[in-house]
């Protein structure tokens, strides 16, 4: 039936059962236009999570008192850095069911995703922010020193801080996809995640590039269109760019972390099984989807003669 269409009584041939399943781009953007206003529901959810940091905003600008500002601000910073962890386990556990093609009810799933691996992401959000401020505090401490001292040696300690910085980053792109799809120790979360940081060299640069260039949007919002950044901020800001690095890491864990467990078990990964079995001859019922021939809408046949008319 098309949507357009005036022939709102005839049906298509339907969808093959075996029909060729998008792969790459058709298979991203296929996921993504399906999923807008879910992932617009999520990145809502995932924002109020980082309300905690925002609030640190107008507590430094409101109060006056630099003690009490600093102490609120701490509070502030020490609740969001114990819950983004988890909201970040939370939108993993939903992006992940949607790359798995399996129906989420995303408020639910985040929570569950969110409660039932509240200790381990915590741990991993808590490390995430000290490696960040340690990466802002290299930033600015070792160039000062090298001017201060006059000695190019202090740039060697920041490289080595920003080489460290981007290694983290990209073990975040599957940490918390494996805390959400495993029940790996937080020892061998980590130890995987940094041997896939290394592995998959080529999905990770793309997924950081990708991130980059939005950030980067977003960053010209902010400076140049406030109203339309505070807009797209609630609405759109983490959830897409956490949707590219689902997309290109989850197959990643998939053929080095999922499929060898239950390789090594004799069994079949049921996350690369589409379910469907073979049909046999004792089958009832087979899905001819593809296969049937479309409906045509009847043509109605005119009478002779002249018709009557209304006045």
């Amino acid at each position: 039936m098309g949507l357009f269409s005036r022939d709102y009584e005839s049906a298509g041939p339907g969808i093959a059962k075996n029909a060729p399943k998008k792969q790459g781009l058709a298979l991203f953007f296929d996921i993504f236009f399906r999923k807008f206003w879910l992932m617009i529901g999520l990145n809502i959810l995932f924002f109020l999570f980082t309300i905690p940091l925002v609030a640190t905003l107008p507590v430094m600008y409101y109060v006056r008192n630099p003690k009490i500002s600093l102490t609120i601000v701490l509070i502030l910073v020490a609740v969001f850095g114990v819950v983004i962890g988890p909201a970040f386990a939370g939108i993993s556990r939903v992006i992940r069911l949607f790359l798995l093609g399996r129906h989420s009810f995303i408020v639910r799933d985040f929570f569950k995703g969110f409660k039932q691996n509240f200790s381990k992401a915590a741990i991993v959000g808590v490390l995430d922010i000290i490696a960040l401020l340690s990466a802002f505090a290299g930033y600015y401490s070792y160039p000062y020193l090298a001017t201060l001292y006059n000695n190019k040696i202090f740039y060697v300690p920041m490289v080595i801080t920003f080489s460290v910085a981007i290694v983290i980053l990209m073990m975040n792109y599957y940490i918390f996809l494996m805390i959400t799809a495993t029940d790996l120790s937080l020892k061998n979360l980590i130890k995987n995640s940094f041997a896939l940081a290394f592995v998959a060299l080529k999905q990770n640069f793309i997924t950081t590039v990708i991130l980059i260039l939005y950030s980067a949007f977003l960053a010209v919002l902010f400076i140049y269109m406030m109203p339309l950044f505070m807009l797209v901020l609630p609405l759109f800001s983490v959830v897409p760019m956490w949707f590219v690095v689902c997309f290109n890491s989850y197959p990643v864990i998939q053929k080095y972390v999922i499929t060898p467990f239950y390789e090594n078990r004799g069994e079949i990964n049921p996350e690369l099984s589409d379910g469907a079995d073979e049909i046999d001859e004792e089958t009832l019922f087979e899905d001819m989807g593809g296969k049937e021939k479309p409906i045509e809408k009847p043509v109605e046949k005119r009478r002779k003669g002249k018709g009557r008319h209304i006045s």
